[in-house]
């Protein structure tokens, strides 16, 4: 079947003519002649069978359409016909159907890729003067005709014209007037409500083919959507398209006060932030862990220090508190910081903060607390921040938390948000996350709720429109990503500072006093051994009440580090990474892989010295194997030298062999040559505790460190008088948050 235009004719400007091929010519080219040359060509009896088969697809067409049905009993299929636009149009409509019963059909080009008349709507067109989320955004209703808008008599003469195709500015165009009718109607009605302009939230909704709450206006459904778009004006357009490609924001130079050089996607992470942030508009960065989320939003608080102004608050989980004090401190030590936690700050300077906040920031860039100190420091709420900064932003996932509300009553010009992971892929997180940074962009949560239900009606790509609506707030970059990788170290070394749970902190009181009572019993050899055997339990207790007291219970909630590694390990599970796990006690290897198998959802490995030698290339090959086990549970001495185990990403110290050379070889397992990807360590240290007191001369690189290296952690403590060692492990009560 032959459709083809006749410009010549504007009442019949249309012709259709049905062809055969009889054959093929020199060169492969098929030859095409008139249906009716086949009466001819296959006249007679004998041929009759096969002019059926000729006809037949025909037949099946006629079978499903009255029009061919209409043309094969008159003849005229025979014959080449002069059609209107409405007569071509039904045809057109049928294409389907035609292909359907193995007819090749030859049409305009312009059929493809038909054009057709639209409701345009701009949103955003003219420059605001302050923009934020609460500012509207003007609203404008047009006609156009691809990127062309339409004038008034050209739309009265596509209402006035033939149903189907009508020919506008040279072209053909196709028409369903009803529909455009309504759509016009809609977007018209949704102008008269928006009078004034349009809220933000509305206008981003819009965009994202989201559904629009004005007032009990209807939505627009398919059919509206087919005959109408929204698009943003040049003004929101630009700030949009900065979003979806920070990369070409302006560079915001943090200045002199970061002790660091920023990688290139760092400095695009700072960008994004400060773009958002003059905005007025909440920031969700979900960097993959060890992308270096904390310098990014130090470079950040740098830049707005130089402008002056109001301090800001981050808000941490209390395990992270002491990560970012060190982090400060070496990166950004021009930052004027406070705490808002007894571990940091005296009660009585506590009280002042409280009673004149407004005096007792008046110098200050940047005030850190804790989720837990927001419920008994309520009066951080009543205080206007310039920015706050949530790390660990799933602790609000839960919106009917007391915790939750309280970090969502807090006034800020700018929210941000700080997440190791990919928050779209949890909807009923999602909304939490949002309702803290873009208030109202879901809706209420019944409101959000149908709204993921009306999604997943949909049959294709049913998150489509979520993805578009969010997605401005969102910056997600992947180790894994070719721009990252290549500007990545091969390992980064990071502390997980762990609390103690109450029965922990009273056992912990416990052995200090019992130490202290035995030092002065006893001297010489017998001393040296009753030290070895305290700080033997210390490190034991800093692991688990069980592991100190033999019972074989491990309650994940009385340790501060089974707490710490299960949030880890999720994070990790969820990207579908491997860990490798080191402790020096093979009595806590069972334990670990046991608490392991609950928070990534399966089983894992465990090699400790009673491992057969034969076995344990086995147990190497099955992790190394992409689809085997997510975790490797090793203790130190067994596993931490002479294997190859590069398939791991995270490499976990969970207790401290205080000798960095026997670590390093233990982390070098997964970090060695074969490794394609960058190695996160993270080492667990007891906050109060010993731990944390000799992980600090460690890092100090004093000579006190140099002689605790050389000669080993436990050497050098039984050498100590005391009072120095009761100093040295005496739980401090004002690191700790029980």
């Amino acid at each position: 079947f032959h459709l083809a235009e006749n410009r010549r004719d504007p009442d019949y400007p249309f012709a259709f003519l049905a062809t055969y091929a009889p054959g093929v010519k020199g060169g492969g080219r098929v030859q095409y002649q008139p249906l009716s040359k086949a009466l001819e060509q296959y006249a007679g009896a004998k041929n009759k069978q096969a002019l059926i088969n000729l006809l037949s697809p025909v037949q099946l067409a006629s079978e499903a359409s009255p029009r061919v049905r209409a043309m094969v009993e008159s003849g005229d299929v025979y014959q080449p016909l002069a059609w209107t636009p409405r007569e071509a149009y039904e045809f057109l409509q049928e294409v389907p159907l035609f292909e359907e019963s193995g007819i090749l059909v030859r049409l305009p080009d312009w059929w493809k890729k038909r054009p057709r008349p639209r409701v345009g709507v701009s949103i955003g067109e003219n420059k605001q003067k302050k923009f934020d989320a609460r500012g509207m955004l003007d609203f404008q209703v047009q006609l156009a005709l691809g990127d062309e808008e339409l004038s008034e008599a050209e739309w009265r003469e596509l209402i006035a014209g033939e149903e189907g195709l009508v020919l506008l500015r040279g072209q053909w165009v196709e028409v369903d007037r009803d529909k455009l009718s309504e759509a016009l109607d809609h977007w018209k009605q949704v102008e008269q409500q928006a009078d004034g302009g349009l809220s933000f939230i509305d206008g981003m909704r819009l965009l994202a083919g989201a559904p629009m709450e004005l007032t009990d206006a209807p939505e627009p459904d398919a059919a509206h959507r087919e005959w109408s778009f929204v698009g943003a004006g040049e003004w929101l357009g630009k700030i949009l398209s900065d979003l979806r490609s920070p990369e070409n924001l302006r560079r915001k130079d943090p200045g002199d006060g970061l002790r660091t050089t920023l990688r290139a996607y760092q400095e695009t992470g700072v960008n994004w932030l400060h773009f958002l942030s003059s905005l007025g508009l909440g920031a969700c960065l979900a960097d993959d862990m060890g992308l270096g989320k904390t310098i990014q939003v130090l470079a950040l608080l740098l830049a707005l220090k130089k402008k002056g102004g109001k301090p800001s608050l981050l808000v941490l989980p209390t395990s992270l508190l002491e990560n970012w004090r060190a982090e400060i401190e070496r990166f950004a030590p021009t930052l004027r910081v406070r705490f808002v936690h007894p571990s940091q700050t005296e009660k009585d300077e506590l009280l002042q903060m409280a009673n004149d906040p407004g005096r007792a920031f008046s110098r200050t860039d940047v005030v850190l607390t804790t989720y837990g100190m927001l419920l008994r420091q309520s009066w951080l709420l009543d205080v206007e921040w310039r920015t706050v900064v949530l790390d660990e932003a799933q602790a609000i996932k839960n919106p009917a938390a007391r915790q939750t509300k309280l970090v969502k009553r807090l006034e800020a010009e700018h929210r941000i948000a700080l997440t190791g992971t990919p928050v779209e892929n949890r909807l009923g997180d999602l909304w939490s996350l949002f309702d803290f940074l873009c208030p109202g962009l879901l809706g209420s949560q019944q409101k959000f709720k149908k709204f993921v239900k009306s999604l997943e009606a949909r049959e294709h790509d049913r998150y489509a429109p979520l993805r578009r609506l969010v997605a401005p707030y969102i910056l997600r970059r992947l180790k894994t990503d070719k721009r990252v990788i290549a500007d990545l170290p091969d390992k980064t070394e990071v502390r997980a500072y762990c609390g103690l749970s109450k029965k922990q902190a009273a056992l912990y009181t416990k052995l200090v006093k019992e130490l202290s009572d035995a030092l002065e019993e006893n001297d010489g050899i017998k001393r040296r051994g009753l030290v070895l055997a305290y700080l033997m339990r210390f490190k034991q207790l800093c692991n688990h009440p069980s592991h100190l007291l033999g019972d074989a219970a491990y309650a994940p909630q009385e340790s501060g580090k089974f707490d710490r590694l299960g949030n880890l390990c999720e994070e990790i599970a969820s990207r579908q990474e491997k860990a490798l796990v080191f402790t020096q006690f093979r009595e806590m290897t069972e334990p670990l892989s046991n608490f392991l198998s609950r928070s990534f959802g399966r089983s894992g490995l465990v090699l400790h010295g009673g491992t057969p030698v034969k076995r344990r290339q086995q147990l190497v090959d099955e992790f190394q194997r992409e689809d085997g086990p997510p975790f490797f549970v090793l203790s130190l001495k067994a596993g931490g030298t002479g294997l190859n185990l590069t398939a791991a990403s995270h490499v976990i110290h969970f207790d401290r062999w205080w000798n960095p050379a026997v670590e390093n070889q233990a982390t070098d397992r997964a970090y060695r040559i074969g490794q394609h990807r960058n190695v996160l360590v993270h080492k667990f240290v007891c906050q109060g505790t010993i731990e944390e007191k000799i992980d600090e001369l460690i890092g100090e690189k004093t000579q006190l460190a140099t002689d605790l290296l050389e000669g080993g952690a436990e050497t050098m403590l039984t050498e100590m008088t005391d009072c120095e060692l009761i100093r040295l492990v005496a739980l401090d009560v004002d690191r700790i948050d029980l």
